[in-house]
């Protein structure tokens, strides 16, 4: 890896997401060697994955490379790989570019889309966690649009129009509000020798309400919303297959689609070496104690979504969402410097600091601990709290940009197919 020796102790983290992104600079200007690893070169703003996906966004404005993210931090390192495996008895970690010996690890690998073991979900759906998936997703979306123009055969066309998401969360309720909105103002400006009123969005939630970890008043509010929208929102509904044309369910619904969006859960990323059962729990996340320790070793850590921190408030650990991580990151930061400094370490608090999501145009709910409200001014405070959390003055302003001139001209000109996406089905 060509990381140069050094009398300071090695800190290694694999996972530039929010968790490693806010160790690596609590860690900034410390007598430490810090090294990241991850597979991309670049940090995704993940909660706007869904604006890359419908055309509101281009996927630079939330991407920002790491290395300039870093660069004048002395001691720091970025290698651009894949971590096969942790040796934990030799404090070694075997990549696609070489091994590397550790003082100190920290797991920081994030989640990915979990589909619960149905392997022809996985295989027919759409998942939405990385920025290559929400551009096939952008992709598929518009091709199926120029395909409904082709066919002569009507239950194909709706079909293909027929959008269905899988997961009432914030994700699903995000996309699902940016899909009405483009069926509404911009479909027929695009399309107008296509019908596009067949067009329908569908939600599926197993559980009686949408945004199940916001209060009722945001889950109601947001379920009139979208209605509002024309959206379909199906409850108590649980998805049991999809073979690429017909969404059948555990009761008598099925949905004939060529657009399926699975939105219904994350999870953990483990790594071999530390995918044991005695490390992993539900959700498939790494257990951790108060100080982010792994089971069992006092040198090696985990953040983020692929931690498990149980208490008596999160029985399940922590919310797989970007506030925890950012928390948990900046919290272990200061307790590896008091550990190298053998002083002692504090056990992590996590404050929660509310929850949000957004419907679209002029339309947002947001729960904060002690304030709880929807509509225009949700709205503007869901974008001025995003807008603050981007990385990059020019991501902030182009992102800012975007949204005006959407807001003022009700349009999304980022809707390219800059590359034809097929499903590729695995053997």
């Amino acid at each position: 890896m060509n990381i140069p020796k050094s009398s300071y102790p090695r800190i290694v983290i694999i996972g530039g997401g929010f968790a490693g992104i806010a160790l690596a600079k609590k860690l900034s200007k410390q007598e430490v060697q810090v090294v990241l690893l991850d597979k991309h070169n670049y940090h995704t703003f993940q909660p706007l994955l869904y604006q890359v996906s419908t055309g509101g966004l281009e996927p630079d404005s939330i991407a920002y490379p790491i290395r300039k993210i870093l660069k004048d931090f002395p001691n720091f390192f970025f290698r651009l790989t894949n971590v096969n495996e942790i040796n934990t008895e030799k404090s070694n970690i075997l990549t696609d570019i070489g091994d590397l010996k550790f003082d100190y690890l920290v797991v920081a690998s994030g989640s990915e889309t979990n589909f619960f073991g149905n392997s022809e979900i996985e295989k027919h759906s759409m998942a939405m966690k990385t920025i290559p998936q929400s551009l096939n997703l952008r992709s598929l979306i518009l091709e199926n649009f120029e395909e409904a123009l082709l066919t002569s055969d009507l239950n194909e066309r709706i079909a293909l129009m027929n959008f269905v998401i899988v997961g009432g969360g914030p994700t699903g309720v995000e996309l699902a509000g940016a899909l009405a909105e483009i069926k509404k103002g911009i479909l027929p400006k695009d399309y107008p020798d296509l019908d596009t009123r067949l067009a329908q969005i569908n939600i599926i939630q197993s559980s009686d309400c949408i945004l199940k970890g916001m209060s009722e008043n945001a889950s109601k509010k947001a379920e009139d919303f979208l209605e509002k929208l024309g959206v379909h929102i199906w409850k108590n509904v649980r998805v049991t297959n999809y073979d690429g044309k017909t969404v059948t369910t555990n009761t008598d619904l099925t949905f004939d689609s060529a657009t399926v969006v699975w939105a219904a859960g994350v999870k953990g990323v483990t790594i071999k070496g530390l995918d044991a059962e005695e490390f992993v729990t539900r959700g498939n996340r790494l257990l951790v104690n108060e100080f982010n320790q792994i089971k069992g070793f006092s040198n090696i850590f985990a953040v983020g979504d692929i931690a498990c921190l149980v208490s008596e408030e999160f029985p399940n650990g922590f919310p797989m969402m970007a506030q925890p991580a950012i928390q948990q990151g900046e919290q272990l930061g200061e307790n590896l410097l008091n550990l190298i400094e053998e002083k002692p370490m504090k056990p992590f608090v996590y404050k929660d600091k509310g929850a949000m999501a957004t419907i679209g145009r002029n339309k947002a709910v947001v729960d904060l601990k002690k304030f709880k409200f929807q509509g225009v001014f949700a709205w503007y405070v869901w974008m001025f709290v995003h807008l603050f959390f981007l990385i990059g003055f020019r991501n902030r302003m182009v992102v800012f940009v975007n949204w005006v001139y959407n807001y003022v001209r009700f349009d999304r000109e980022a809707r390219l197919i800059i590359r034809p996406f097929k499903k590729k089905i695995k053997a």
